[in-house]
């Protein structure tokens, strides 16, 4: 779920909202949840990550999502599945996965933290304009998300994600702030290197339609 308000349109919405749509989908806390997408797993990991704001911690990854079971000729039906009955919850926010736009800015010049784009190259180097301002966050390290995931094998995880991560310096060690434009594709990275056991990453929820549409923050453009 996204807040919708531009420019940032992909930050979190606030608690009411989340109230209302986990009461909605029946949630409670004993549940075991399999996020999955059509997509190779942008919005299935931004929804693990609204599960970890929350706090629910018992959530996997269905690795391709439906491209990798309908590849597998798993059964598929149509229209929209069971309805969950509503239940009334009570959420309490753990903003730890959260960065925010003074997050980023202190993680600039912090060598213990890294500052990783998920975007096209196109818009990492400032080539393709997606916002007022384009270009990158100074410092920050750029592995696409596209290669997080496997399109010759039904968009399943691409294999050996570790030494991946760790030829472009992500590793466990740092503590990690991961975004894209709104924080879509950047559901993937948190997502990746969450399943492979980094404890200190973080979604900057702003990502560039936040950082690109205002005037004031640094930038490394063309």
């Amino acid at each position: 779920m996204i807040d919708g308000s531009p420019p940032a349109t992909g930050r979190l919405p606030g608690t009411d909202r989340l109230t209302a749509l986990f009461g909605r989908l029946g949630y409670h806390a004993n549940l075991d949840i399999v996020a999955y997408d059509d997509e190779g797993g942008g919005w299935a990991g931004r929804f693990i990550w609204t599960l970890d704001i929350i706090g629910h911690r018992r959530s996997g990854y269905l690795n391709g999502g439906l491209m990798s079971w309908h590849g597998a000729e798993l059964p598929l039906e149509a229209g929209f599945g069971a309805q969950p009955e509503f239940r009334r919850v009570n959420l309490t926010l753990n903003d730890s996965p959260i960065a925010e736009l003074e997050d980023v800015l202190i993680a600039i010049d912090d060598p213990e933290q890294i500052i990783w784009d998920v975007r096209s190259k196109e818009e990492f180097l400032g080539l393709r304009r997606t916002s007022n301002r384009s270009g990158h966050i100074p410092g920050a390290v750029h592995l696409d998300w596209m290669e997080l995931k496997d399109s010759s094998n039904n968009l399943r995880l691409t294999a050996n994600l570790e030494e991946l991560l760790a030829a472009h310096g992500l590793v466990p060690e740092k503590s990690i702030i991961t975004h894209c434009h709104t924080h879509h594709r950047s559901g993937l990275s948190y997502l990746t290197a969450r399943l492979c056991g980094f404890e200190k990453i973080r979604a900057y929820h702003g990502s560039w339609a936040e950082w690109g549409n205002r005037d004031d923050t640094p930038i490394t453009g063309p």
